[in-house]
């Protein structure tokens, strides 16, 4: 016999293995996710009632990647325009971001934000963070909160991102994160991604979008995301 817990699992390899994303590997091209759910009515309604998870994302080398307008070396490849140009007031000076979206990071917010509780949790400056995660929104209430530097632990390892101090029940969140000093101490609870700077035909958000699916119907997401850890990042 199988119980529920079972049957979610059971789903889970099926969201991830069996789905029917349509990919073009063009910057920004519209693309389109339909995952194929082959369970019984009974079921798919006990899965929809599961509590939505908290889902953290990252902002630069995750969701999008910045430079300083006079740093020129960290620009992308010649003849590519950043996506929008940031511009804000630090220590009474001001400065110019530009700014490039990771490859279909618009699409990717429009459907986890309807599974998950979307909160971003950037070790950049608060100013700098609120500007770019804004833009990102554009207005359509994707996140319920947003943490910055001043929210995270310093210590000699660099900065450090506190999941418990975002929801108090580790069962139900987790971290989207390039890199693994931020989520050091909740490796159970972080999904690695590739950090990304310049590729147009970067995939990894798209990738992913199978997995959260089937992810928010565990009952702990620790469960799944501590038999990943000795994998690489999302490629």
């Amino acid at each position: 016999d199988f119980s529920f817990s079972s049957l979610v699992y059971i789903t889970f390899f099926i969201f991830y293995f069996i789905s029917n994303t349509e990919r073009y590997y063009t910057q920004y091209q519209v693309i389109r996710y339909e995952p194929v759910i082959d369970c019984s009515a009974v079921l798919l309604q006990r899965l929809l009632h599961v509590p939505r998870k908290v889902m953290v994302l990252d902002l630069d080398e995750t969701l999008i990647h910045s430079y300083l307008d006079n740093n020129s070396r960290m620009a992308p490849k010649p003849n590519c325009p950043p996506d929008f140009i940031l511009k804000v007031t630090i220590d009474r000076h001001p400065v110019r971001f530009s700014v490039h979206l990771r490859p279909h990071v618009d699409y990717f917010l429009s459907i986890i934000s309807q599974w998950y509780d979307l909160v971003i949790f950037t070790a950049s400056m608060e100013i700098y963070g609120s500007a770019v995660s804004d833009r990102l929104d554009k207005g359509r209430g994707y996140f319920i909160r947003k943490y910055y530097r001043q929210h995270c632990t310093v210590d000699y390892h660099g900065y450090t991102k506190d999941l418990s101090a975002i929801h108090d029940d580790l069962s139900s969140v987790f971290i989207l994160d390039n890199s693994p000093t931020a989520y050091r101490h909740f490796k159970n609870n972080a999904i690695p991604i590739r950090s990304w700077f310049n590729d147009p035909k970067d995939t990894c958000l798209l990738d992913l979008l199978p997995f959260l699916d089937a992810l928010r119907f565990t009952a702990d997401v620790r469960s799944i995301l501590s038999r990943n850890m000795h994998l690489p990042p999302i490629q």
